[in-house]
């Protein structure tokens, strides 16, 4: 009885082996078809895409045209045409017209020491050409040069300046003196010169012209001449003037009388009754 129950429980086990290998069999077998079929799906999609893509077209080649030789080049001159501006044309005003004058310089050649003389610088109108100017005084040297002058009287103030430089001597005045100075009209400066001491002084008498605009103010100066100035002053055995004139009167009133009909006369008669009275 118990042989029966133990075959009864190998059979059961038996078949209970075989069914477990069954399943095992059909699915191995069913995930192959699985992954096949997914491997057939994925080809199938690459092969739908490839064929919808169109295909390249080959690259144009480039198209010669034949084309007829090109004529011979003419060169044409050049022409420059001027650009048109909005700014206003400026027009350069016309030089200044020049006026003719004359500087004239009149200084004594000696002087004695201690006595006072004049220095005279005159710009005028030139009216003598190259003949020299008379001196106001006798004996006096005089020079003189012609200038041109800018006729800016319209537009500017115009103003003469001058200045004597001489050391040495007192010069009065001693700084820059000025006058205006208008068309037509001259202008003169003076100068007063006393030496205080014998000898030979040399000095330079300087002019200048002063340009004030009307309208802005501004001012330019322009150096028009430097005239030489020289002056000797001389002394009476080392007298001053006023000494040398007194010494010079009493020789004149000597004279005067030694010059007198009869002095000698005179004289003899004067000098026997001078003798007379010393002897009695």
């Amino acid at each position: 009885m118990q042989d029966d129950d133990s075959g009864k429980n190998s059979f059961v086990h038996a078949g209970l082996w075989a069914g477990l290998l069954n399943n095992r069999r059909r699915l191995i077998r069913n995930f192959t078809f699985f992954v096949a079929g997914l491997v057939l799906f994925g080809i199938g999609i690459a092969c739908g895409a490839s064929a919808g893509a169109p295909a390249s077209s080959p690259a144009a080649l480039p198209v010669v045209e034949a084309t007829q030789p090109a004529p011979a080049s003419t060169f044409l001159p050049l022409v420059i045409q001027p650009t048109l501006t909005a700014e206003p044309l400026v027009i350069a005003p016309p030089p200044a017209i020049l006026e003719s004058r004359r500087l004239t310089l009149e200084y004594p050649p000696q002087i004695r020491v201690g006595d006072s003389d004049v220095i005279r610088l005159t710009l005028e109108v030139d009216t003598l050409g190259n003949v020299t100017p008379t001196a106001e005084t006798q004996g006096n040297t005089i020079t003189g040069e012609v200038i041109q002058i800018p006729n800016l009287y319209d537009t500017h103030n115009v103003i003469a300046e001058a200045r004597l430089d001489m050391a040495g001597p007192q010069i009065r005045p001693s700084e820059l003196i000025s006058e205006p100075l208008t068309p037509g009209q001259s202008a003169t400066f003076y100068w007063s010169i006393r030496p205080t001491s014998a000898g030979i002084f040399r000095g330079t008498a300087w002019f200048y012209l002063r340009f004030v605009d009307k309208v802005s103010g501004e001012e330019s100066r322009k150096t028009v001449s430097a005239q030489a100035v020289e002056v000797e002053a001389t002394s009476f055995f080392g007298l001053n003037g006023n000494a040398a004139r007194a010494a010079g009167g009493v020789g004149s009133v000597f004279g005067a009388i030694l010059g007198i009909p009869f002095i000698d006369d005179v004289l003899k008669w004067l000098w026997t009754r001078i003798r007379r009275l010393k002897n009695t």
